[in-house]
């Protein structure tokens, strides 16, 4: 969701600092390996973090014309996020996109193992009874790429920067959701 659907705000490396993890860390993982105590108390403070970023998130240009669309075309839609379920809903409210997403299409990280891990696309999929050629993943990050490259689905990558630094995992760069936006209606017709 950070960086694709919204706008990018989670300060990574901050959060790492305040969670006294190594600046190289992937969080979830790096939690998930610290005895259960220790787990259990840097999970709440990341769940503090993420919960009050959640709630103050924002929609990422042409997100809301890109969600609004695909809706209005009948596309099946999920949000699968390294993030809470509950703060995936409560960011997708903030950003007035809450109605398009149905509850058991936002999977977050207690629902199924966390990107890169392609379980959670191939739940998606399974859900809409769709073939892997006939979905694509859209992210801003190299998990979200390594994980539609794993579930066999088209990868876009969202880069602002317009770098696309894995090219390697990427089937279609794009600036912003505006501009997937535009391909999808040249693509579709409309």
């Amino acid at each position: 969701m950070d960086g694709t659907l919204t706008l990018p705000q989670h300060d990574f490396k901050a959060i790492k600092a305040e969670l006294g993890l190594p600046e190289d860390a992937d969080i979830l993982l790096h939690l998930s390996q610290l005895p259960k105590l220790e787990a259990l108390q840097k999970q709440k403070i990341l769940d503090k973090i993420e919960i009050d970023l959640a709630g103050e998130a924002q929609p990422a240009v042409g997100a809301t014309a890109l969600i609004k669309g695909l809706a209005a075309q009948g596309v099946s839609m999920g949000v699968l996020t390294r993030n809470s379920k509950t703060n995936a809903h409560i960011a997708l409210k903030a950003i007035g996109l809450d109605q398009h997403f149905q509850d058991q299409h936002v999977l977050g990280r207690d629902e199924v193992a966390p990107k890169p891990n392609p379980h959670g696309i191939q739940r998606l999929l399974s859900s809409w009874k769709i073939q892997t050629q006939q979905a694509l993943m859209v992210g801003d990050y190299l998990y979200d790429l390594q994980c539609a490259r794993a579930a066999a689905v088209a990868a876009v990558h969202v880069d602002s920067t317009e770098q696309f630094p894995w090219p390697e995992y990427t089937d279609l760069g794009v600036r912003d959701l505006a501009n997937l936006h535009q391909l999808v209606k040249e693509v579709r017709g409309g």
